[in-house]
């Protein structure tokens, strides 16, 4: 995502490869929570037009959710309690309130969340090949998803007011950059 601000940090990855199986347990609640968010949105007056847009991404979303399962059952990983990202809920916590305003945070929201999904399961692909090539493949497989979620929310804010999207996407770039520096010891996607 050519876009973002910020980079990941460095220290992400070493984490990452460090604790494979708590990742894997984040990524499948990420899976299952992308799922229902694609869902949630449908409440939008402004996105019923798009209902069978966000269910084909719920869908994906949750076929993603199984895949993980499947990767967690061969491991031998339990499926354990999700942990709360800094990044997503301080991402979440700038939505506003009112109905148009509040459709496209959300929207912008997402769109970041799949963007920066996008950007780590390329990161996780790449780095991933001589430690896990199983899951090199794994994650390379999602990267054109991701993008596609990433580019489709983006155009639904768009859609509903193009200057006002540009305006709150100059905010979430911003937002975001400052959220990803931010240290976050536990291991986890976002």
């Amino acid at each position: 995502m050519e876009m973002l601000r910020a980079k990941v940090p460095e220290d992400w990855i070493p984490t990452i490869k460090a604790n494979l199986p708590a990742v894997l347990v984040d990524h499948a609640h990420l899976e299952r929570k992308a799922a229902t968010t694609a869902l949630n949105l449908e409440k939008y007056r402004e996105l019923h037009p798009k209902v069978r847009e966000l269910n084909a991404i719920a869908i994906e979303e949750l076929q993603h959710f199984e895949l993980v399962l499947n990767i967690l059952d061969a491991r031998g990983i339990p499926f354990g309690q999700a942990h709360p990202s800094p990044w997503i809920s301080g991402l979440m916590r700038s939505i506003r309130n009112g109905s148009r305003q509040q459709v496209i945070d959300h929207l912008i929201c997402c769109a970041l969340i799949e963007g920066r999904s996008c950007e780590k399961f390329q990161i996780l692909a790449r780095e991933l090949q001589v430690q896990d090539p199983e899951l090199a493949r794994f994650y390379g497989s999602l990267v054109e998803s991701e993008g596609n979620h990433y580019a489709t929310y983006l155009i639904m804010a768009r859609d509903i007011d193009l200057e006002e999207t540009q305006r709150r996407l100059d905010f979430y770039l911003d937002l975001d950059a400052e959220l990803i520096r931010r240290p976050n010891p536990v291991p986890m996607l976002h």
